[in-house]
């Protein structure tokens, strides 16, 4: 990654809830508080592409929206060509802070609840266009959006422009939403869950259109999803990246093909398991590979590596130190992992393996791959 990334995310933390006063803030007593995003860092370059996988819960979602200003962060800094987003509503810098607003959109998972139901299609998307690009009169607006229409597929676009969200189908609404995003022109788009809701062909066709938009546009997307093939499917073929979060933290990040083939930290070799048709790549197993099933509780993460309750490489030196990302020696170095086992350090081979009970389990919110 270049030393001046699009977006760079630096030691970001996004905590929840917790009723502290005073006394409980000195003494350093955080409980009943969330650690959805804990000290993440991350680099998005210039028509770069990052899809962020996880369990249901493990701060993808957060993070994603911190890194676009619509959840503002605990700690740590999001910059944005170099500018912290966080300040420049306050203190003006190179960038406007609008100008910033506009270049980071987002792509909501439910499309239709995302759109007005008593507006046509053109007059959903007409009032960003009137805010954002105020130069523009309204004939040139509507034949923006005609064109953006035509370009997703939705054609022929004067008809689709006067239709009701109601009469579009799952894939039309999802196409639609993506249309009010790009018009703006962003530089990041932020794709939350956004093709989860689609049988597995209207997926892969929707995940393409964004590839194609990609190319068309040279815009970043960091693309969530709790699936890991739709993952593999989307940073592949844009020779992205996929970053595992567990429990707020990325734990291993690197080209989508090393991911897939060469996974490196034990919770990812965990959702290659559970996805149908990934796991064949590697050394087929019978069992899970995980210790134990349930999820700790994310307002008292466990001590050192959070995964080391699950993970079936666990030594002692696991539950009270936690590991760094760091590179990986190989083909890349995009690639690294969180985990004291990938990187063979000494004080962990010196400990004791953790030696509780082994429990059959997986992470439950594997699916069908996309392809």
């Amino acid at each position: 990654m270049s030393a001046d990334p699009l977006l760079r995310v630096d030691d970001l933390s996004v905590h929840f809830g917790g009723n502290q006063g005073i006394l409980d803030r000195f003494l350093g007593d955080d409980k009943g508080v969330v650690r959805a995003v804990d000290n993440v860092s991350l680099d998005i370059g210039e028509n770069d592409v990052v899809a962020l996988v996880g369990e249901s819960g493990c701060g993808k979602t957060t993070l994603g929206k911190a890194m676009i200003g619509l959840q503002r962060p605990t700690s740590g800094t999001v910059r944005f060509r170099g500018q912290d987003i966080w300040k420049s509503d306050l203190e003006p810098g190179d960038i406007p802070y609008k100008e910033i607003r506009k270049s980071l959109q987002m792509v909501h998972q439910d499309a239709g609840n995302s759109l007005d139901p008593n507006r046509t299609i053109f007059k959903n998307l007409n009032p960003a266009l009137k805010k954002w690009r105020p130069e523009l009169n309204l004939v040139e607006r509507r034949e923006l959006v005609h064109q953006m229409l035509d370009t997703v597929g939705l054609t022929p676009a004067d008809d689709y422009a006067s239709r009701y969200p109601h009469q579009l189908s799952g894939g039309e609404a999802q196409r639609t939403v993506i249309v009010r995003s790009m018009l703006l022109e962003p530089d990041l788009i932020l794709a939350d869950e956004a093709v989860s809701a689609l049988d597995v062909s209207l997926r892969v066709n929707l995940m393409d259109l964004l590839l194609e938009l990609q190319e068309m546009f040279s815009t970043s997307f960091v693309f969530i999803s709790h699936n890991m093939a739709n993952a593999r499917y989307l940073a592949g073929r844009a020779d992205g990246r996929i970053a595992v979060m567990y429990l707020g933290r990325i734990v291993e990040i690197g080209p989508a093909d090393e991911i897939i083939k060469n996974p490196q930290h034990p919770y990812t070799k965990s959702l290659l398991w559970a996805t149908s048709g990934l796991s064949e790549i590697n050394d087929p197993i019978e069992t899970p590979p995980v210790r134990k099933i349930d999820i700790p509780d994310p307002e008292n993460p466990p001590s050192g590596c959070r995964f080391h309750t699950r993970c079936p490489e666990a030594r002692e030196y696991c539950t009270s130190n936690t590991p760094d990302l760091a590179g990986m020696s190989g083909p890349s170095d995009r690639h690294e992992a969180a985990c004291f086992d990938a990187h063979d350090s000494i004080d962990y081979r010196n400990s004791e393996p953790l030696t509780d009970d082994l429990d059959i389990g997986v992470a439950d919110d594997a699916e069908q791959p996309a392809d």
